[in-house]
């Protein structure tokens, strides 16, 4: 069987993008930034630092894609009780998506990886946000070429 015949079955969803693979290794890096200075985060080998940084991809991919339809939601909405209950869907999602984070990576890791507390995971999901999107935005193709680029 040939790659792009094994490949052909896989759900185009599911596949993993390059953009993922950036993702994961910032966020590993971040990880382990915050492992190194917050004592209340471990992560007992670099595997589960890594598999951890996987989990928290995939968690924080849901959670943005649940958030966006409720803010399309919320604009969408026409009346107010519509609008009130996405209102409330937001308020409770924002904080309950940290709590799905730690009880998620103490479900899968237990005492193995520990995320600290919910201060703590919440400036965790801060920057690892950040991270994400100042990498992204370094990546991305320039519309204007260089100096350079220009010269040759």
């Amino acid at each position: 069987m040939s790659a792009t015949s094994r490949g052909a079955w896989w759900p185009r969803k599911l596949r993993v993008r390059a953009t993922d693979l950036v993702d994961v290794l910032v966020y590993l890096v971040v990880l382990g930034a915050f492992i190194q200075l917050f004592p209340s985060v471990i992560a007992e080998s670099f595997l589960l630092a890594l598999l951890t940084a996987v989990v928290l991809k995939i968690v924080m991919d849901i959670l943005l894609a649940v958030k966006k339809a409720t803010v399309a939601r919320l604009r969408g909405a026409r009346t107010g009780v519509a609008r009130a209950v996405n209102i409330a869907t937001l308020v409770l999602l924002l904080p309950g998506s940290k709590f799905v984070v730690l009880e998620l990576i103490a479900l899968l890791f237990g005492d193995a990886v520990k995320l600290g507390g919910f201060f703590a995971v919440t400036i965790l999901v801060v920057v690892l946000t950040l991270a994400r999107g100042l990498v992204r935005a370094l990546l991305a193709p320039s519309a204007t070429p260089r100096r350079e680029d220009a010269a040759l």
